[in-house]
């Protein structure tokens, strides 16, 4: 029985990319787009602009109500205790950054930042330059031959130096879930802050912030059939009070004069400028769109898809998976062939996959390679989408042998 997808036609887009000889199977990079998403964002532009949390007028009443709106829907696609736990931003990259940047003043010389071996860019380097400002030390936790934190060795290394605690909820790399429920409390333990970044994570299920009980949380839009540009952070209440503002301007601003300012709290303290206004509404918007599907069918054909995938690859004489992927995607070198001679020719056959390091150069080099291939997969994907990478593949390999 083919795999199909019943909300492959939500998505516009992907008839297009079709009808062009296209096959789009690079979702972990960004997804493709609902019509509910685009309804949204082409109802605020025609039916007119305005700044949020400012003027009195109707247009921005009306903006700052549906702004407003969309912190209450990711709150509660969170499952935040309230709305005024989530920050938005103008990406996870962003919301990292933030909370590098805003949490420097708890890291002093000797402190530890612990960081696992699998993070992409975004959740290392904004750690690495705060350790490298406050000359603190940064721990890096290894993984285990399935691309898994090794916690023995977590257990050993969060200690009473540890200050934070940054980790990757599913890798963008391996496609394999993190041990949060037994990492977090290793952290929670020494008293240590938790950053989650929940970019990957996100896409796939729903996550209970209450339940996970980590401290700080970060998401992309983006990723998420969202608008690109936008971001959100969740912070735990007690947690956001921690942060100091690393922004000015705009409506953070509580009261300024010359020489002194005070500034508002969470989440409007951080939300510096003028926001992605329209891309907020669009985020909610998609989580309207995803609120309404059936969470168990989308669960079984993800899965379905995956091992699928992963079927196909394991078919395919000299491939290496790296890691045991788990869901969503699948990263894979070829004995004897470069990854980008074989990403150029399945481009040139229509096929939209990522190939190369995917911003996770680190992780790369401990796993003993240049770069991979990356196939990640989207609810709308199907299996006709997957037979016409692996025929593209296979034509490939061939070419290359």
């Amino acid at each position: 029985m083919p795999l199909t997808s019943p909300w492959r036609a939500d998505f516009p887009a992907l008839a297009i990319l079709e009808s062009q000889g296209q096959t789009y199977l690079d979702s972990a990079a960004t997804s493709q787009k609902p019509q509910a998403l685009i309804d949204a964002l082409t109802g605020y532009y025609t039916c007119g602009t305005a700044n949020v949390h400012r003027a009195q007028h109707q247009p921005a009443e009306r903006a700052t109500r549906a702004f407003e709106d969309s912190r209450i829907k990711v709150a509660r696609w969170l499952n935040a205790a309230c709305p005024t736990e989530i920050v938005f931003t103008r990406g996870a990259t962003e919301a990292l950054n933030l909370l590098a940047y805003g949490l420097e003043h708890l890291i002093t010389a000797g402190d530890e930042i612990v960081v696992t071996a699998l993070e992409h860019h975004a959740n290392l380097l904004p750690w690495q330059q705060l350790a490298r400002r406050q000359d603190a030390k940064l721990v890096v936790l290894p993984l285990n031959a399935h691309g898994i934190i090794d916690i023995e060795a977590a257990a050993s290394l969060i200690g009473p130096r540890t200050r934070l605690l940054a980790v990757s909820q599913l890798s963008n790399v391996l496609g394999a879930w993190q041990p949060l429920a037994e990492l977090l409390p290793l952290a929670k333990a020494q008293g240590a802050l938790s950053v989650v970044d929940g970019s990957q994570g996100v896409v796939h299920g729903r996550h209970d912030m209450q339940a996970l009980d980590c401290d700080f949380y970060v998401l992309s839009s983006h990723k998420l059939y969202g608008p690109e540009g936008v971001g959100a952070l969740y912070g735990r209440g007690e947690s956001l009070l921690k942060l100091r503002h690393w922004q000015f301007g705009g409506e953070m601003v509580r009261v300024a004069d010359f020489q002194s300012a005070d500034f508002h709290a969470a989440p409007l303290g951080f939300e510096a400028g003028t926001p992605p206004i329209g891309g907020v509404i669009g985020l909610g918007a998609t989580l309207d769109y995803l609120s309404k599907l059936d969470a168990d069918s989308v669960d079984r054909h993800e899965l379905a898809l995956h091992n699928e995938l992963l079927t196909g690859l394991a078919q395919r004489p000299g491939v290496r998976l790296l890691g045991s992927p788990q869901l969503a995607l699948a990263s894979f070198t070829v004995e004897d062939i470069h990854h980008g001679d074989l990403a150029h020719l399945l481009t040139e056959q229509g096929i939209a996959i990522r190939s190369g390091t995917h911003c996770a150069q680190p992780l790369m080099k401990s796993l003993g390679v240049e770069g991979a291939i990356r196939v990640s997969l989207g609810l709308y994907n199907d299996g006709a989408d997957l037979q016409r990478f692996f025929d593209a593949l296979d034509q490939a390999l061939e070419m290359l042998r």
